[in-house]
């Protein structure tokens, strides 16, 4: 069975990587028979520095299903339209925004030395911090601050692309439309072949959709519609995770994908 995991409040929290208990259920699931994938907001740039070395080549989702990384390199993309680009450029403009956005590697930052994104952004220094110009390709942006989030968002009603707006972070996270980690899932065959779902937050609802089962971290109104069932966030989170994983390893066969 094909197992698809979200990371940021999912799998780790406050940039920090994968506990050991965690890496260590994932390689369990390996080890039965199970295929580990990632699915986040974040580039593949920044998936890299949560994971252990030995998921890296892995199959990985990143920019929420704009980017794919297989063995340790980009297959799939897809940016925003020239168009799109040139009129979020103006919004920008016209509302003061500061932000974060990714091209196929490199990124362009305008926020505060002080914004939280910081400590989850090329903590590698394998990337550099250009200009929005010299970008050949914009697969995400993240909209850290503007004189108005309401209006910058309804004004995004214009264009093709979903937004999702993160309240704990206070940003709005922006990707071309019909891009979501569904997409990227149905674009590698993974759709076709089925998958087990972990995520917490509304850029999981597509992949939750698609799931033949899906398991919510913590809660979310808009997620828990489309969620199997939930582990907390508590003190005991590792371990009902870790016990979690280890009921569906042997819950779902890794032979042919069905419940034994």
């Amino acid at each position: 069975m094909n197992f698809v995991f979200d990371l940021d409040g999912t799998l780790c929290f406050q940039g920090l990587p994968l506990s050991h208990p965690i890496t260590e259920a994932l390689h369990s699931l390996e080890e039965a028979g199970h295929r580990v994938i990632f699915a986040s907001a974040r580039p593949i740039r920044d998936l890299l520095p949560v994971l252990s070395e030995t998921f890296h080549h892995h199959l990985l989702i990143g920019g929420n299903g704009s980017l794919v990384s297989r063995r340790g390199e980009i297959v799939y993309s897809t940016p925003f339209s020239p168009s799109d680009v040139i009129y979020m450029q103006k919004l920008i403009q016209q509302m003061g925004a500061t932000y974060l956005v990714d091209g196929l590697w490199n990124y362009s930052y305008t926020g505060t030395a002080s914004h939280p994104i910081l400590k989850n952004l090329d903590p590698l220094q394998s990337a550099q911090n250009v200009s929005l110009a010299e970008h050949d390709a914009i697969i995400k942006v993240l909209i850290l601050s503007a004189s108005s989030m309401a209006d910058f968002s309804e004004a995004l009603r214009e264009i093709d692309v979903v937004s999702h707006s993160h309240g704990e972070e206070q940003v709005l996270d922006i990707s071309p439309k019909g891009i979501h980690k569904r997409h990227a899932l149905h674009i590698m065959g993974i759709t076709t072949e089925g998958y087990v779902a972990f995520g917490n937050d509304a850029n999981d609802i597509e992949m939750f959709k698609g799931a033949i089962h899906s398991v919510m971290i913590g809660s979310h109104a808009g997620l828990a519609a489309y969620a199997d069932e939930q582990i907390p966030l508590n003190g005991l989170y590792e371990e009902q995770l870790v016990a979690k994983l280890r009921e569906l390893s042997l819950r779902f066969s890794a032979k042919n994908g069905l419940p034994t």
